[in-house]
């Protein structure tokens, strides 16, 4: 079986990180946050890895363009 190791289990000392994080938040007519609760839950992972120095690179979608792009699905609100 595959164990899978936390972030606090591997050297991460300044090298690059690549963080697959969940920010597909619901967004209001506005393109306001609506609910933050996955970003929130993201910010202990991300300190730590800035107090080890790391170089952290976010990944994450928001919504399901079908495809193409659409600029309601960007992520500059989150």
């Amino acid at each position: 079986m595959f164990d899978k190791k936390t972030v606090r289990e591997i050297d991460v000392k300044e090298k690059k990180v690549l963080v697959r994080v969940d920010y597909n938040v619901p967004l209001d007519d506005k393109l306001s946050i609506t609910d933050d609760t996955r970003i929130r839950l993201s910010l202990p992972t991300i300190e730590y890895l800035r107090g080890k120095n790391a170089k952290i690179i976010l990944m994450s979608h928001l919504g399901r363009p079908k495809g193409k792009p659409e600029d309601r699905f960007r992520l500059d609100p989150a």
